[in-house]
């Protein structure tokens, strides 16, 4: 997959990371379109979202979402959080995943972010391998999480 491409999503993307999505949560349902142009353009325009997509031929095959947060500890350094890491099932296993990743944790340490995090509900022991083989670390804190009600 050499000539995959890992690079920032851009605006003209929105369609494709949607498809992508659909294998990260399948049961979600489809989302408003208009809604979800808000939500993009809104993401694309904070300043604190990156979307990192792996780019095989104009076909986007993988993706993370790295925010970065910034912070009044450790030295007023942010730290980062990853999110939605999903590869299409018809790529996995060919390192774009991990791409995606250490291009997120590449930029997050480039922005001099103290930290990056990652949580994921799956107890699938080759998942957890995965995300310790692209860098991060399992067990270092405690995560909770409160869902609306």
């Amino acid at each position: 997959m050499s000539e995959t491409v890992i690079r920032p999503a851009s605006q003209s993307d929105l369609g494709q990371i949607l498809d992508l999505y659909r294998h990260l949560n399948p049961d979600d349902p489809p989302l408003d379109t208009k809604r979800a142009e808000q939500a993009w353009s809104a993401l694309l325009a904070s300043g604190f979202v990156t979307v990192i997509v792996a780019d095989a031929k104009g076909s986007l095959v993988s993706s993370c979402a790295l925010a970065i947060i910034p912070n009044l500890t450790r030295a007023a350094k942010p730290y980062g959080v990853i999110e939605n890491v999903v590869t299409h099932p018809e790529y996995r296993r060919a390192g774009l995943g991990r791409r995606v990743l250490t291009a997120a944790l590449d930029a997050a340490w480039r922005a001099d972010c103290y930290k990056v995090m990652l949580a994921t509900g799956s107890k699938l022991e080759s998942t957890l391998r995965f995300y310790e083989g692209a860098g991060l670390v399992r067990g270092g804190k405690t995560f909770f999480q409160a869902r609306r009600p």
